[in-house]
Protein backbone atom coordinates (compact mmCIF):
# COMPACT_ATOMS: atom_id res chain seq x y z
CA UNK A 1 0.00 0.00 0.00
CA UNK A 2 1.05 3.22 -0.24
CA UNK A 3 2.18 5.27 2.66
CA UNK A 4 -0.06 7.64 4.34
CA UNK A 5 0.84 10.55 7.25
CA UNK A 6 0.05 10.97 10.70
CA UNK A 7 0.28 14.51 10.19
CA UNK A 8 -1.54 15.25 13.75
CA UNK A 9 -2.66 13.06 16.17
CA UNK A 10 -3.79 13.16 20.13
CA UNK A 11 -5.25 10.93 22.37
CA UNK A 12 -7.05 11.78 25.97
CA UNK A 13 -7.54 8.43 28.43
CA UNK A 14 -7.15 7.83 32.01
CA UNK A 15 -3.23 8.53 31.95
CA UNK A 16 -3.66 11.95 30.24
CA UNK A 17 -5.22 14.29 28.12
CA UNK A 18 -3.27 15.44 25.11
CA UNK A 19 0.32 14.10 23.97
CA UNK A 20 2.45 15.61 26.55
CA UNK A 21 0.80 13.95 29.72
CA UNK A 22 0.76 10.75 27.65
CA UNK A 23 3.82 10.62 26.95
CA UNK A 24 4.84 11.51 30.52
CA UNK A 25 2.66 8.99 31.89
CA UNK A 26 4.42 5.88 29.57
CA UNK A 27 7.48 6.83 30.15
CA UNK A 28 7.42 7.17 34.00
CA UNK A 29 4.94 4.21 34.38
CA UNK A 30 1.86 5.87 35.97
CA UNK A 31 -1.01 3.77 36.29
CA UNK A 32 -4.68 5.36 35.60
CA UNK A 33 -6.64 2.17 37.06
CA UNK A 34 -8.47 2.59 39.89
CA UNK A 35 -11.38 1.13 42.06
CA UNK A 36 -14.41 1.32 40.33
CA UNK A 37 -16.55 4.33 41.38
CA UNK A 38 -18.30 4.96 38.27
CA UNK A 39 -22.44 6.35 38.20
CA UNK A 40 -24.52 3.43 40.27
CA UNK A 41 -22.54 0.66 39.60
CA UNK A 42 -21.08 -1.46 42.20
CA UNK A 43 -18.92 -4.52 41.10
CA UNK A 44 -15.41 -4.90 42.71
CA UNK A 45 -13.30 -4.33 39.69
CA UNK A 46 -11.34 -1.20 38.32
CA UNK A 47 -12.01 1.35 35.74
CA UNK A 48 -10.30 4.02 33.54
CA UNK A 49 -12.06 7.24 33.77
CA UNK A 50 -11.18 10.36 32.42
CA UNK A 51 -12.83 12.65 34.83
CA UNK A 52 -12.57 15.87 32.94
CA UNK A 53 -15.62 14.81 30.98
CA UNK A 54 -17.88 16.09 33.54
CA UNK A 55 -16.46 19.71 33.40
CA UNK A 56 -17.48 19.65 29.39
CA UNK A 57 -20.58 22.13 28.02
CA UNK A 58 -22.10 21.18 24.64
CA UNK A 59 -22.39 24.77 22.49
CA UNK A 60 -26.06 25.94 22.33
CA UNK A 61 -25.85 24.49 18.37
CA UNK A 62 -24.73 20.81 19.32
CA UNK A 63 -26.95 20.68 22.37
CA UNK A 64 -28.54 17.77 20.94
CA UNK A 65 -25.35 15.44 20.95
CA UNK A 66 -24.70 15.90 24.21
CA UNK A 67 -23.64 12.86 25.96
CA UNK A 68 -20.90 11.19 27.68
CA UNK A 69 -19.68 9.82 24.59
CA UNK A 70 -19.38 13.02 22.52
CA UNK A 71 -18.28 14.99 25.38
CA UNK A 72 -15.60 12.86 25.74
CA UNK A 73 -14.93 13.30 21.52
CA UNK A 74 -15.33 16.90 21.94
CA UNK A 75 -12.31 16.68 24.90
CA UNK A 76 -9.89 14.65 23.08
CA UNK A 77 -10.55 16.88 19.50
CA UNK A 78 -9.56 19.85 21.69
CA UNK A 79 -5.68 18.61 22.54
CA UNK A 80 -3.07 19.52 21.09
CA UNK A 81 -3.81 22.05 18.97
CA UNK A 82 -5.94 19.00 16.74
CA UNK A 83 -9.11 21.20 15.99
CA UNK A 84 -6.81 23.74 14.49
CA UNK A 85 -5.16 21.38 12.29
CA UNK A 86 -8.46 19.72 10.96
CA UNK A 87 -9.69 23.70 10.25
CA UNK A 88 -6.44 24.02 8.20
CA UNK A 89 -6.75 20.46 6.36
CA UNK A 90 -9.94 22.04 5.44
CA UNK A 91 -9.28 25.59 4.02
CA UNK A 92 -6.23 23.22 2.11
CA UNK A 93 -8.53 20.60 0.88
CA UNK A 94 -12.18 21.85 1.03
CA UNK A 95 -14.80 20.75 3.48
CA UNK A 96 -16.42 18.00 0.87
CA UNK A 97 -12.58 16.09 0.32
CA UNK A 98 -12.33 15.49 4.16
CA UNK A 99 -13.58 11.97 5.58
CA UNK A 100 -14.55 11.27 8.90
CA UNK A 101 -14.47 7.58 10.37
CA UNK A 102 -15.03 7.06 14.03
CA UNK A 103 -14.63 3.62 15.99
CA UNK A 104 -17.20 3.25 18.81
CA UNK A 105 -18.38 0.31 20.34
CA UNK A 106 -21.13 1.43 23.16
CA UNK A 107 -21.39 5.44 21.86
CA UNK A 108 -23.61 6.89 24.06
CA UNK A 109 -25.73 4.45 25.68
CA UNK A 110 -25.18 5.61 29.18
CA UNK A 111 -27.58 8.51 27.99
CA UNK A 112 -29.83 5.61 27.30
CA UNK A 113 -29.37 3.67 30.67
CA UNK A 114 -29.91 7.26 32.24
CA UNK A 115 -33.15 8.06 30.15
CA UNK A 116 -34.58 4.67 31.11
CA UNK A 117 -34.67 5.71 34.43
CA UNK A 118 -36.77 8.49 33.76
CA UNK A 119 -39.47 6.56 31.64
CA UNK A 120 -43.28 7.35 32.12
CA UNK A 121 -44.33 5.19 34.45
CA UNK A 122 -47.76 4.48 32.55
CA UNK A 123 -46.67 4.57 28.91
CA UNK A 124 -42.93 4.11 29.01
CA UNK A 125 -41.82 7.02 27.14
CA UNK A 126 -38.67 7.85 27.35
CA UNK A 127 -38.28 11.77 28.17
CA UNK A 128 -38.63 14.33 25.56
CA UNK A 129 -35.58 15.50 25.68
CA UNK A 130 -33.41 12.22 25.10
CA UNK A 131 -32.12 12.51 21.36
CA UNK A 132 -31.21 8.54 20.48
CA UNK A 133 -30.34 9.29 16.98
CA UNK A 134 -27.88 11.87 18.05
CA UNK A 135 -26.33 10.14 21.26
CA UNK A 136 -26.86 6.06 21.70
CA UNK A 137 -26.61 5.93 17.53
CA UNK A 138 -23.46 4.42 16.72
CA UNK A 139 -23.33 7.12 13.86
CA UNK A 140 -23.49 9.77 16.68
CA UNK A 141 -19.80 10.22 17.33
CA UNK A 142 -18.77 10.46 13.91
CA UNK A 143 -21.88 12.69 12.68
CA UNK A 144 -20.56 14.79 15.68
CA UNK A 145 -17.01 15.01 14.93
CA UNK A 146 -18.26 15.89 10.50
CA UNK A 147 -20.58 18.73 12.30
CA UNK A 148 -17.87 20.24 15.19
CA UNK A 149 -15.31 20.76 12.17
CA UNK A 150 -18.34 21.25 9.65
CA UNK A 151 -17.14 18.75 6.95
CA UNK A 152 -19.01 17.85 4.08
CA UNK A 153 -17.53 14.80 3.02
CA UNK A 154 -17.82 11.02 3.75
CA UNK A 155 -18.66 9.92 7.32
CA UNK A 156 -19.03 6.78 8.52
CA UNK A 157 -18.66 5.08 12.21
CA UNK A 158 -17.29 1.40 12.50
CA UNK A 159 -18.25 -0.86 14.79
CA UNK A 160 -16.54 -3.95 15.12
CA UNK A 161 -16.00 -4.43 19.05
CA UNK A 162 -12.39 -3.88 20.46
CA UNK A 163 -11.33 -3.39 16.67
CA UNK A 164 -13.43 -0.42 15.78
CA UNK A 165 -10.55 2.43 16.05
CA UNK A 166 -7.96 0.13 14.06
CA UNK A 167 -10.64 -0.28 10.82
CA UNK A 168 -11.11 3.31 10.47
CA UNK A 169 -7.71 3.66 9.17
CA UNK A 170 -8.32 1.37 6.40
CA UNK A 171 -11.31 2.64 5.81
CA UNK A 172 -9.66 5.82 5.11
CA UNK A 173 -7.16 4.74 3.26
CA UNK A 174 -9.40 3.07 0.52
CA UNK A 175 -11.17 6.30 0.66
CA UNK A 176 -8.20 8.56 -0.18
CA UNK A 177 -6.67 5.89 -2.40
CA UNK A 178 -10.10 5.67 -4.63
CA UNK A 179 -9.44 9.48 -5.18
CA UNK A 180 -13.04 10.38 -3.20
CA UNK A 181 -11.43 12.51 -0.22
CA UNK A 182 -7.56 13.76 0.17
CA UNK A 183 -7.65 13.41 4.14
CA UNK A 184 -9.86 12.27 7.12
CA UNK A 185 -9.79 12.23 10.30
CA UNK A 186 -9.87 9.10 12.12
CA UNK A 187 -9.88 7.48 15.57
CA UNK A 188 -11.93 6.26 18.24
CA UNK A 189 -14.12 7.53 21.28
CA UNK A 190 -15.71 5.08 23.49
CA UNK A 191 -16.99 6.22 27.51
CA UNK A 192 -17.63 4.57 30.43
CA UNK A 193 -21.27 2.47 31.06
CA UNK A 194 -23.20 0.11 32.91
CA UNK A 195 -23.94 -1.74 29.68
CA UNK A 196 -19.89 -2.62 29.35
CA UNK A 197 -19.36 -2.86 33.11
CA UNK A 198 -22.14 -5.22 33.92
CA UNK A 199 -21.65 -7.33 30.57
CA UNK A 200 -18.40 -7.99 30.96
CA UNK A 201 -18.56 -8.84 34.48
CA UNK A 202 -21.69 -11.37 33.49
CA UNK A 203 -19.58 -12.76 30.81
CA UNK A 204 -16.84 -13.57 33.79
CA UNK A 205 -14.08 -11.27 31.92
CA UNK A 206 -13.54 -8.38 34.50
CA UNK A 207 -10.94 -8.51 36.86
CA UNK A 208 -10.87 -7.27 40.91
CA UNK A 209 -7.73 -5.74 40.33
CA UNK A 210 -5.73 -3.62 37.61
CA UNK A 211 -5.62 -6.07 34.44
CA UNK A 212 -2.34 -7.79 34.24
CA UNK A 213 -1.57 -8.68 30.60
CA UNK A 214 0.04 -11.50 29.77
CA UNK A 215 0.59 -12.60 34.14
CA UNK A 216 0.68 -16.29 34.64
CA UNK A 217 -2.04 -15.45 37.14
CA UNK A 218 -4.41 -12.71 34.53
CA UNK A 219 -7.68 -12.87 35.74
CA UNK A 220 -9.45 -10.22 33.00
CA UNK A 221 -9.65 -6.93 32.00
CA UNK A 222 -10.40 -3.27 33.39
CA UNK A 223 -12.36 -1.68 31.39
CA UNK A 224 -11.66 2.34 30.47
CA UNK A 225 -12.95 5.04 28.19
CA UNK A 226 -10.67 7.70 25.34
CA UNK A 227 -10.54 9.76 22.72
CA UNK A 228 -8.24 9.17 20.08
CA UNK A 229 -7.56 10.72 16.99
CA UNK A 230 -5.39 11.17 13.52
CA UNK A 231 -5.78 13.42 10.20
CA UNK A 232 -4.30 11.36 7.87
CA UNK A 233 -2.78 12.91 4.83
CA UNK A 234 -0.84 11.75 1.46
CA UNK A 235 2.97 12.40 2.14
CA UNK A 236 4.66 15.28 0.62
CA UNK A 237 8.11 15.06 -0.50
CA UNK A 238 9.18 17.69 2.39
CA UNK A 239 8.69 14.83 5.50
CA UNK A 240 10.09 15.74 8.66
CA UNK A 241 12.79 12.74 10.29
CA UNK A 242 10.03 12.64 13.26
CA UNK A 243 7.22 12.15 10.91
CA UNK A 244 5.26 9.00 11.76
CA UNK A 245 3.72 7.05 8.72
CA UNK A 246 0.69 4.25 8.53
CA UNK A 247 2.53 1.99 6.36
CA UNK A 248 0.38 -1.52 6.53
CA UNK A 249 -2.92 -2.87 7.10
CA UNK A 250 -4.09 -6.18 7.64
CA UNK A 251 -7.63 -7.33 8.15
CA UNK A 252 -9.47 -10.60 8.94
CA UNK A 253 -12.50 -12.25 10.29
CA UNK A 254 -12.22 -15.53 11.90
CA UNK A 255 -15.67 -15.85 12.69
CA UNK A 256 -15.02 -19.09 15.24
CA UNK A 257 -17.57 -17.70 18.45
CA UNK A 258 -19.04 -14.90 19.34
CA UNK A 259 -17.06 -13.65 22.02
CA UNK A 260 -13.88 -16.07 22.63
CA UNK A 261 -11.10 -15.59 19.78
CA UNK A 262 -9.93 -19.03 17.84
CA UNK A 263 -7.92 -20.68 19.84
CA UNK A 264 -4.90 -21.16 17.93
CA UNK A 265 -5.21 -17.54 16.73
CA UNK A 266 -5.67 -18.11 13.10
CA UNK A 267 -7.45 -14.58 12.33
CA UNK A 268 -4.91 -12.69 14.24
CA UNK A 269 -2.25 -14.51 12.62
CA UNK A 270 -3.78 -13.61 8.84
CA UNK A 271 -3.93 -9.96 10.00
CA UNK A 272 -0.37 -9.42 11.30
CA UNK A 273 0.56 -11.56 8.21
CA UNK A 274 -1.43 -9.10 6.09
CA UNK A 275 0.11 -5.71 7.83
CA UNK A 276 3.64 -7.21 6.90
CA UNK A 277 2.80 -8.06 3.23
CA UNK A 278 1.55 -4.33 2.83
CA UNK A 279 3.83 -2.44 4.20
CA UNK A 280 6.41 -4.66 1.89
CA UNK A 281 8.27 -6.20 5.39
CA UNK A 282 9.53 -9.09 6.72
CA UNK A 283 8.93 -10.31 10.55
CA UNK A 284 12.36 -9.87 11.31
CA UNK A 285 11.83 -5.65 10.12
CA UNK A 286 9.66 -4.85 13.42
CA UNK A 287 11.14 -3.80 16.36
CA UNK A 288 7.97 -3.50 18.55
CA UNK A 289 4.35 -5.12 19.20
CA UNK A 290 1.32 -3.51 20.74
CA UNK A 291 -0.55 -6.23 21.74
CA UNK A 292 -3.85 -6.18 22.05
CA UNK A 293 -3.55 -7.99 25.47
CA UNK A 294 -6.78 -7.80 27.43
CA UNK A 295 -5.47 -9.91 30.35
CA UNK A 296 -7.69 -12.92 29.94
CA UNK A 297 -6.42 -16.44 29.69
CA UNK A 298 -7.77 -17.05 26.42
CA UNK A 299 -7.02 -13.93 24.40
CA UNK A 300 -3.30 -13.69 25.39
CA UNK A 301 -2.97 -16.97 24.94
CA UNK A 302 -4.67 -17.15 21.31
CA UNK A 303 -2.64 -13.65 20.56
CA UNK A 304 0.83 -15.30 21.71
CA UNK A 305 -0.17 -18.54 19.51
CA UNK A 306 -0.73 -16.44 16.29
CA UNK A 307 2.71 -13.97 16.98
CA UNK A 308 4.84 -16.98 17.46
CA UNK A 309 3.29 -18.52 14.39
CA UNK A 310 4.25 -15.14 12.22
CA UNK A 311 7.26 -14.53 13.88
CA UNK A 312 8.87 -17.61 15.31
CA UNK A 313 10.13 -17.79 19.06
CA UNK A 314 12.03 -15.39 18.79
CA UNK A 315 9.71 -12.48 19.05
CA UNK A 316 10.06 -8.83 18.85
CA UNK A 317 10.10 -6.98 22.49
CA UNK A 318 6.55 -6.54 22.86
CA UNK A 319 3.77 -5.48 25.13
CA UNK A 320 0.15 -4.75 25.98
CA UNK A 321 -0.11 -0.74 27.20
CA UNK A 322 -3.75 -1.90 28.37
CA UNK A 323 -2.33 -2.09 32.02
CA UNK A 324 -2.29 1.71 31.88
CA UNK A 325 -5.32 2.76 30.24
CA UNK A 326 -7.33 -0.33 30.77
CA UNK A 327 -9.33 -1.59 27.75
CA UNK A 328 -10.81 1.39 26.45
CA UNK A 329 -12.93 -0.90 23.53
CA UNK A 330 -13.78 0.72 20.39
CA UNK A 331 -11.25 3.23 21.15
CA UNK A 332 -8.64 1.33 22.06
CA UNK A 333 -7.33 0.98 18.52
CA UNK A 334 -6.74 3.97 17.92
CA UNK A 335 -5.15 5.14 21.47
CA UNK A 336 -2.52 2.41 21.24
CA UNK A 337 -2.06 3.90 17.23
CA UNK A 338 -1.02 7.24 19.20
CA UNK A 339 0.86 5.07 21.97
CA UNK A 340 2.80 3.50 18.56
CA UNK A 341 3.82 6.99 17.35
CA UNK A 342 5.04 8.24 20.62
CA UNK A 343 7.23 5.34 20.73
CA UNK A 344 8.51 5.68 16.92
CA UNK A 345 9.04 9.51 17.94
CA UNK A 346 10.52 9.40 21.42
CA UNK A 347 12.51 5.90 20.76
CA UNK A 348 11.14 3.97 23.85
CA UNK A 349 9.94 0.50 24.07
CA UNK A 350 6.68 0.42 26.74
CA UNK A 351 6.72 -1.47 29.15
CA UNK A 352 3.75 -3.26 30.86
CA UNK A 353 2.13 -2.08 33.86
CA UNK A 354 1.10 -4.69 36.38
CA UNK A 355 2.84 -7.31 35.01
CA UNK A 356 4.83 -9.15 37.65
CA UNK A 357 5.39 -12.39 36.17
CA UNK A 358 5.33 -13.03 32.34
CA UNK A 359 3.57 -16.23 31.91
CA UNK A 360 6.32 -19.00 30.48
CA UNK A 361 4.20 -20.49 27.95
CA UNK A 362 3.24 -17.68 25.99
CA UNK A 363 6.82 -18.07 25.20
CA UNK A 364 7.19 -13.75 24.11
CA UNK A 365 9.51 -11.36 24.55
CA UNK A 366 7.35 -9.58 26.99
CA UNK A 367 9.09 -6.11 28.21
CA UNK A 368 8.19 -5.47 31.80
CA UNK A 369 9.78 -2.26 32.14
CA UNK A 370 10.78 0.48 29.62
CA UNK A 371 13.31 0.23 27.15
CA UNK A 372 15.35 3.07 25.56
CA UNK A 373 15.55 1.68 21.75
CA UNK A 374 15.82 3.77 18.45
CA UNK A 375 12.25 2.15 16.72
CA UNK A 376 11.85 2.12 12.74
CA UNK A 377 8.84 -0.20 12.47
CA UNK A 378 6.04 -0.72 14.79
CA UNK A 379 3.24 -3.09 14.90
CA UNK A 380 -0.12 -2.62 16.76
CA UNK A 381 -2.91 -5.55 17.15
CA UNK A 382 -6.58 -4.73 17.62
CA UNK A 383 -8.23 -8.07 18.08
CA UNK A 384 -12.41 -7.74 18.45
CA UNK A 385 -15.25 -9.97 19.46
CA UNK A 386 -16.55 -11.95 16.80
CA UNK A 387 -12.66 -12.99 15.17
CA UNK A 388 -12.72 -8.86 13.62
CA UNK A 389 -9.23 -8.71 13.72
CA UNK A 390 -6.94 -5.95 12.25
CA UNK A 391 -3.01 -4.94 12.80
CA UNK A 392 -1.59 -1.56 11.66
CA UNK A 393 2.08 -1.41 10.87
CA UNK A 394 3.85 2.23 11.78
CA UNK A 395 7.02 3.68 10.57
CA UNK A 396 9.38 7.04 10.45
CA UNK A 397 9.37 9.16 7.87
CA UNK A 398 13.33 8.76 8.00
CA UNK A 399 13.78 5.72 6.53
CA UNK A 400 14.24 6.14 3.05
CA UNK A 401 12.62 3.21 1.51
CA UNK A 402 9.19 4.84 3.24
CA UNK A 403 8.35 7.57 0.70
Amino acid sequence: MKPLLLSHFTATSCIGQGLKQTLDALQQGRKGLKPCDFETVELNTFIGEVSEVNQVKMTADMSEYNCRNNRLAKLGLQQDGFDEAVKLAAEKYGRNRIGVFIGTSTSGILETEIAFRSRDSVSGALPDDFVYRKTQNTYSVADFTRQYFKLTGPALAVSSACSSSAKVFSVARRMIEAGLIDAAVVGGVDSLCLTTLYGFHSLGLLSTQACRPYNTARDGISIGEAAAFALLEKPSANLQPNDVLLLGIGESSDAYHMSSPHPEGLGARMAMQQALESAGLVPSDIDYINLHGTATPSNDAAEAKAVTAVFGNDTPPCSSSKGATGHTLGAAGAVEAVICGLALQNGFIVGGLNTNEVDPLLKMNYQLKNQPQALSYVMSNSFGFGGTNCSLVFGLAKNGDQV
